[in-house]
Order: C-alpha cells, then structure tokens, then sequence
C-alpha cells in the first residue's frame, strides 16, 4: 500500500461545506481531514486536537478548585500533567514534574536560587527561579564555591577526558579551578 493511498483514507463523515466526504491526508505538521473534492473545495480540519492533550487517566475523588469537576491526567505536547476535565471552560492545570531547588543562590541577581529544570529536549539545566526577571542559566551541575582567576561566587561541574573537574560558572572567565587535597577528601 503506497503512502498517498494510506492518507487518502476515506472517513464516515461529510465535508461540511460541499457535502462530499472527508478524507485523511498527510501534510508538513502531521496527518489531517480534508474534502475529497479538493482544489473545489478547501475545507481542511486537524485530525484531533493536540492543543489541549488528550486524557490518559481520570483521577477518581481528586476535584477542580477552581469549578470542582473532577480532574484528569493529560498527556500535552511538553509532557504529563493535571488538567480539568472542563477544559476549556475551565483552564485549571497542575505540573507534575516540578523543578527541583537547589541550595545554592543566583549568582548573577543575588536574589533567587537555582532550579534543576529541563529543557523541551529532555537536557537538564540549572536556572535561576526569578526567570525571566534574572536570566541566568548554566548547562552544567552548579557547584558552591568561589573562582581563584576572577571570584565569581559559582562554579560548575564539567565531566572531562580527565575526569570531572571544576570550572568557573562565569561566561568571561570560564577558567578550570584547581581542587584542593582537603574538599576531596570529605
């Protein structure tokens, strides 16, 4: 079976517009609906919507605060999470995967502390919790500590042919910090 006869599939519903029926192709973002009777007619619809995410489980007993109907897991385009099963009259959603804290504060603001996050990608990065107020991001494992070469007040964790080794968390300066004999040993 060739693939334009695999996405010309021919579906139980009827073009809205022209009457004729509704077909399943493929396109540049994925496979949709669209009227058999195309270029005549150029209704087009997506096969399902994938704004919302669609629910995996219902979570029995567990209530909406905002509206108290009954929440649901959802798989979305950037993971799992909790949603109302109301949506989207009601647009109530909880995060599963919250980032982790770490103890160490942002170098750059001062103000907030670094959060273990992950990108799209599935990368993990450390980020200060004050974004997008304070942009401070690093790829590596932030660890406390001060540069010799320009006392910036963080390092980072780099795995390297050598071994792993610190470095400093500053842009500019980037320079390896030498371990001392005594932080190694406790």
């Amino acid at each position: 079976m060739t693939k334009a006869a695999l996405f010309a599939e021919k579906q139980n519903e009827s073009c809205p517009e022209c009457g004729a029926d509704l077909v399943i192709r493929s396109g540049r973002h994925g496979p949709f609906l669209s009227c058999s009777s195309y270029p005549q007619c150029e209704y087009i619809r997506p096969l399902k919507s994938q704004a919302d995410g669609h629910i995996v489980k219902i979570l029995d007993g567990q209530l909406c605060p905002k509206c108290s109907a009954t929440l649901v897991l959802r798989q979305g385009r950037y993971g799992m999470f909790i949603g109302c099963s109301e949506y989207p009259e009601c647009d109530h959603i909880e995060v599963i995967d919250k980032p982790e804290e770490t103890s160490l504060s942002c170098p750059q603001c001062g103000k907030g502390h670094l959060l273990q996050r992950k990108s799209r990608f599935g990368k993990v990065f450390h980020a200060c919790d004050r974004y997008p107020d304070c942009q401070f991001a690093i790829n590596n494992k932030p660890v406390a500590g001060e540069c010799v070469h320009c006392q910036y007040p963080l390092l980072m964790e780099k795995k390297t042919a050598q071994g792993i080794k610190l470095f400093c968390a500053s842009k500019l300066c980037g320079k390896a910090v030498e371990i001392k004999d005594n932080e190694e040993n406790e």
